[in-house]
């Protein structure tokens, strides 16, 4: 099957490690089984990966470094996590193919992703990205930086910027023959470099984070995926989430999603953008099939022994998610 591989923050570093190169690498060597697993039975795979915690970081280093050195502006801070995760991608999944024979290209590509300067998204920031802060630290970063800070799923404070959708990925020529040439492809990442395209149809550079969901929906549509699979820490969606009512879902429909968002069952920036893209994936072509599962159960989810499995029963419905 072609498979769109979404990875979540999860896959790329260790909640409470050192954020330190070593420690993003020693944890991508290990989703690098999985993804190796995958490659290993047959299925062709695009990984589009998040950048939320390392942009967040990189844009700190331009901060404090400013006196030494000009700071660079947000999308470029964004290319720059899109190099550093893609490069440590291929270096991980690259080498356990060699340990299990597989010669297969994995390659990284830089990504721009054009969006509408009129979004809705640029009124109203959602996504969060950086390290996670006490209310007492976002408060302050606040009053000294004008940043907008947010609580972020019951884990702290973390500070927010736009969130436009994807409109067109600009690199999607190129990834189509690579795709079609058999390579292991890293791209999208981090949602995209986000770009608007001016009056003489060129591009530049806005300061936001497409969240990575959305477009790695974007991309399974355009190179026509069988499957869209987003990995993140929890085995299943859930409602509920957190209170002794909870029920883990096996299966979802696009019905049963709409009443689940419009009864706030999913938190922004966390499980909603997981869920409304893969209801968009699966409405937009018949036969379509994503999942959304736990890293450590991608194999389970592929032959629906774990991870919840979102259905399509009324393609109607796509046009307003």
């Amino acid at each position: 099957m072609k498979i769109v591989v979404a990875l979540g923050g999860n896959a790329l570093q260790k909640e409470g490690a050192p954020a330190t190169a070593e420690a993003q690498l020693d944890v991508i060597k290990k989703t690098a089984v999985y993804l190796a697993d995958m490659i290993e039975e047959g299925h062709q795979i695009v990984i589009v990966h998040g950048n939320g915690p390392q942009v967040g970081r990189i844009v700190i280093q331009n901060e404090y470094a400013s006196k030494v050195t000009p700071a660079m502006p947000f999308d470029v801070c964004g290319a720059m996590s899109q190099g550093m995760i893609g490069y440590h991608i291929q270096q991980a999944l690259r080498c356990e193919l060699v340990k299990r024979g597989i010669s297969k290209p994995v390659t990284s590509v830089v990504t721009q992703v054009v969006v509408d300067k009129d979004d809705e998204g640029f009124k109203n920031p959602t996504k969060p990205i950086g390290p996670f802060y006490t209310k007492e630290e976002a408060e302050k970063i606040v009053s000294e930086k004008g940043y907008k800070m947010k609580e972020d799923a019951g884990r702290g404070y973390r500070r927010v910027v736009a969130s436009p959708q994807p409109k067109e990925i600009v690199e999607i020529s190129t990834i189509k023959k690579l795709f079609n040439d058999g390579q292991v492809l890293i791209t999208v990442g981090g949602g995209g470099v986000p770009v608007v395209k001016n009056r003489n149809d060129e591009l530049e550079g806005v300061a936001a984070v497409i969240d990575k969901d959305f477009a790695a929906e974007k991309l399974a549509e355009d190179l026509d995926a069988d499957v869209l699979m987003i990995l993140t820490a929890v085995d299943k969606i859930a409602i509920n989430f957190g209170k002794p009512n909870q029920i883990d879902l096996d299966t979802m429909t696009i019905e049963e999603g709409k009443k689940y968002i419009e009864e706030s069952q999913f938190a922004p920036g966390s499980m909603l953008p997981k869920v409304k893209a893969t209801m968009k994936f699966v409405s937009s072509k018949e036969g379509r099939k994503a999942i959304i599962a736990s890293l450590d159960k991608t194999k389970d989810a592929l032959n629906g022994k774990s991870g919840t499995t979102i259905k399509s029963t009324d393609r109607v419905l796509c046009a307003s998610i």
